[in-house]
């Protein structure tokens, strides 16, 4: 079933990544390529195959402290496998979820816990409708302590049936992303394929962290947002589009306050962080709050970036880099114009941002 879908679909996604690109005028916010690591340093890694890895990927974005998810193959023999040699089942490649998770706001445990949740634990090479070895359930790790946290959890679990479960546990190898159109597949086609449901994510209690609320700001509908924003807002925020160095308003916006996402009104940054880097966008060295925006890899014209969106909104706002100011951090968050909206110092407290004032000033 997804391979037909993945055939009906991929030509038109692909094309409409070429439009965005040709509309927006620029390939990249410049600076390195590398993934950035200060920001992410105090991450953790956990591996999930649980069958097509779409609904996977979709499910643990949404639970609160996972701070990105990545689609690739695990535990297979062949280098760098395309999807196609994957469906063969020839190359021993399981479909993962790559979920990185900040463990001060959720545990590898509860993650466990509610992928068990979402799997058959007994289906052999089999979930939902989607048969074959590359289907299979697994729980894959790379240290000690995750093997023995996750097997408790599969102890656990199989106590409740009273039988064995027909889940893998053990050591990741060979994992390789997954294709670009396979990522956020869900978020890019909302009502596409998913064989499993969300329902138990309302197990999980909500947390806010940090100095933002996020009950506090909600997303329009993506009508409302086309009457609402500018074309170029649109195109920037919603279809990852890039604004021209030195074009936006606020590249070279030097006045005291608040830089609030255009879609949601979240704020994301303050202009005490905001320096000059020369490349001719919005240049600040940390969010307000480090869980307002979240982070994405991002393979897109041949090179490996850390793209940067917003919590709430889920707006491109553009990606971040390790080429920044040392004294600062040494992070540089380059970010498009058209994403933000600017609160003067002076309005903050009428337009609800008075909480966040001792961070302008």
């Amino acid at each position: 079933m997804k391979k037909s879908i993945l055939l009906l679909l991929c030509t038109a996604l692909l094309a409409g990544t070429m439009l965005v690109a040709a509309e927006s005028g620029q390939k990249d916010h410049g600076g390195t390529a590398d993934m950035k690591t200060q920001k992410t340093s105090g991450l953790r890694d956990a591996y999930f195959a649980g069958g097509c890895f779409w609904g996977v990927e979709e499910y643990f974005s949404r639970i609160p402290g996972v701070m990105d998810v990545a689609v690739g193959y695990a535990n297979g023999e062949k280098k760098n496998p395309t999807y196609e040699e994957v469906c063969s089942g020839k190359t021993g490649h399981a479909e993962t979820a790559h979920v990185r998770y900040d463990p001060a706001i959720v545990s590898l445990r509860t993650l466990a816990g509610q992928f068990f949740k979402i799997i058959d634990p007994f289906s052999v090479n089999r979930q939902g409708n989607d048969v074959g070895s590359q289907y299979r359930t697994g729980l894959y790790y790379q240290h000690e302590e995750d093997r023995k946290i996750l097997a408790d959890v599969m102890s656990e679990e199989a106590k409740k049936y009273g039988r064995p479960l027909a889940v893998e546990l053990t050591p990741l190898k060979n994992y390789y992303p997954a294709e670009d159109y396979h990522q956020d597949y869900l978020k890019k086609n909302p009502n596409g394929y998913c064989h499993i449901s969300f329902d138990s994510l309302k197990d999980i209690p909500a947390r806010t962290t940090g100095l933002v609320d996020p009950q506090k700001y909600s997303k329009p509908s993506e009508a409302e947002l086309k009457k609402r924003l500018t074309p170029e807002e649109y195109a920037v925020t919603r279809q990852a589009g890039t604004e021209r160095a030195f074009s936006g308003k606020y590249w070279d916006h030097k006045a005291d306050g608040i830089y609030v996402d255009v879609v949601t009104g979240e704020p994301l940054f303050s202009s005490a962080d905001k320096f000059d880097s020369g490349c001719g966008w919005p240049s600040f060295s940390k969010p307000v709050d480090p869980a307002v925006v979240t982070d994405h890899e991002d393979r897109s014209h041949g090179m490996l970036r850390t793209e940067v969106r917003s919590r709430v909104g889920d707006s491109h706002l553009g990606h971040v880099f390790d080429d920044g100011p040392k004294e600062r951090g040494g992070l540089r968050y380059c970010i498009n114009s058209a994403a933000i909206r600017f609160v003067p110092y002076d309005e903050m407290e009428k337009e609800g941002y008075g909480n966040l004032k001792h961070l302008v000033r």
